[in-house]
């Protein structure tokens, strides 16, 4: 069974898009937030149309969020899913996944976290630059940004069968994997 992962896509409709298909026979999906709005720091992407993405969300009941940090009311009114809850918990195939934006605390307190609550993984995002590896008994994930990478490569990620794989959309292939 296959978990998704994809975080900041600030809006980036093709390059969403383009990672659902990747993950197209995933049973669920994790967004890690910053799903519409481009923020004030970022350029507006080359495929930015919220809109049509908030309309392509709103058809999917695969995908489940955590607020971002440019996450708003108006997101969650449009894309009809709660993107309130700053963090979760989601148990799959007998891991559980700690899922949190990542701009409010430091990696040894989101490390720390998922260890209180029983995780194996911690996901984050915000940073858009990927990570894969483990730290204090914990493996450490950020999918990086499908839309806005700032560390060259667009990307996403998943679980599947005890591993965690690290994909390049621009290359399409996989950058890292671990196990659990």
């Amino acid at each position: 069974m296959k978990l998704g992962f994809i975080s900041d896509t600030h809006g980036g409709y093709e390059d969403t898009v383009e990672a659902l298909d990747l993950l197209k026979d995933a049973k669920q999906i994790c967004h890690i937030g910053d799903v519409l709005y481009h923020g004030p720091r970022n350029d507006l992407p080359k495929s930015y149309n919220p809109k049509k993405l908030a309309e392509l969300l709103s058809q999917r009941n695969d995908i489940v969020y955590v607020r971002g940090n440019c996450d708003a009311d108006v997101d969650e009114m449009v894309i009809e899913r709660d993107l309130s809850t700053k963090s979760r918990v989601v148990e799959f195939d007998g891991y559980k996944f700690y899922l949190v934006h990542g701009y409010e605390e430091t990696e040894e307190e989101r490390i720390q976290k998922a260890k209180e609550l029983g995780c194996h993984v911690v996901v984050s995002g915000h940073t858009h630059i990927k990570v894969l590896e483990e730290k204090d008994g914990v493996i450490v994930l950020n999918p990086g940004s499908t839309t806005i990478p700032k560390d060259g490569s667009r990307s996403c990620a998943y679980y599947n069968n005890d591993e965690i794989i690290l994909w390049d959309l621009d290359r399409e292939t996989v950058i890292e994997k671990i196990k659990i």
